[in-house]
């Protein structure tokens, strides 16, 4: 995914010359390929990156596309408020792509994990924010945000995540995608963890507990009708994000839900992420989340327990850490 999403920045900026590549500190041979062909829109600015969002603030008013990149944390901590003053306040056209969302960067432990970045982002006026689940998702996202209004947030996961198949049309921002069709339990994931909820809804409804995921790669703006017309009248819905629990994916749902309780008969809500807290573990991102209840059977243990039908003890529904 990280390498199609990079790629692709060199792909759109072929087809308008409005767009700019700027990197923060990344490994040498990022890119090398546009570096080459354009070096007058290719910029690699060192530790800096309240500077280089301001940078991209100034390239966006005089016409252009920055896509803004390097690791998450830096760029939605570091640099929070140059991107809400810079960015959103000017409602600019920047496309910020944050590497390692969630735990992909584990083995350095909390200071590289991104697991508040999509609460910071959505929480920001006018800021767009998705989280693709796959290398061909994002093929299919990227175009769409050239003429995207104002900035967006690009959630990028390691890569090499399965591909997920399905049978609706491209995506386009905004618009929740339906990859299994929906039961008496209902899904509802974002970016890599709708691979790992796809394989816990498998394991459910071939025990009798039917189960539809809906993936949401548009965090915001969310696609509520579609929420709404999935989950109304369902037995449960499940929402499952490498993110902590405050501010993410759940809580969207959760909104959504409340401000819309006179429109559809709310369902049972239950929501899996990341507690809160900083994680003490190291190791890798699939270890991360096993810990944390977050794996396929993880998801389908935390389920059954919810609907009284547990294969084995409660004691394994309940997160590690």
């Amino acid at each position: 995914m990280r390498a199609t999403c990079i790629d692709m920045v060199h792909e759109l900026a072929r087809r308008d010359p409005r767009v700019i590549y700027i990197g923060s500190d990344l490994g040498a041979g990022t890119l090398s390929a546009m570096k080459e062909e354009m070096p007058e829109r290719f910029f690699m600015e060192g530790v800096a990156e309240a500077n280089m969002i301001g940078m991209a603030a100034g390239l966006a008013m005089d016409g252009y596309i920055p896509f803004v990149h390097t690791i998450s944390t830096f760029i939605t901590r570091r640099a929070l408020e140059q991107v809400a003053i810079d960015l959103c306040l000017h409602k600019l056209p920047v496309r910020i792509i944050g590497n390692g969302g969630g735990l992909v960067y584990a083995p350095l432990g909390p200071t590289h994990m991104a697991v508040e970045d999509i609460a910071v982002m959505r929480s920001l006026p006018d800021m767009t924010v998705i989280a693709p689940m796959d290398a061909e998702e994002m093929r299919r996202l990227m175009p769409h945000t050239l003429e995207w209004p104002g900035p967006v947030y690009i959630r990028l996961a390691k890569g090499k995540d399965e591909v997920v198949p399905h049978n609706e049309g491209a995506s386009k921002i905004g618009e929740a995608v339906l990859v299994r069709p929906a039961g008496d339990v209902l899904f509802v994931t974002t970016g890599v963890m709708t691979q790992r909820a796809l394989a816990a809804a498998e394991a459910l409804s071939s025990s009798g507990i039917s189960c539809g995921v809906l993936h949401m790669h548009t965090l915001k703006p969310m696609d509520g009708q579609r929420l709404m017309a999935l989950a109304d009248g369902k037995r449960l819905v499940v929402t499952v994000e490498e993110h902590t629990l405050i501010g993410g994916l759940g809580s969207s749902v959760a909104e959504y839900f409340v401000d819309h309780a006179g429109e559809m008969t709310i369902p049972r809500l239950l929501r899996l992420g990341l507690p809160d807290k900083f994680l003490s573990g190291y190791g890798s991102q699939n270890y991360l989340l096993e810990q944390c209840g977050l794996d396929p059977e993880g998801i389908e243990s935390r389920v059954r327990a919810v609907l009284g039908e547990e294969k084995t003890s409660s004691s394994a529904a309940r997160p590690k850490i």
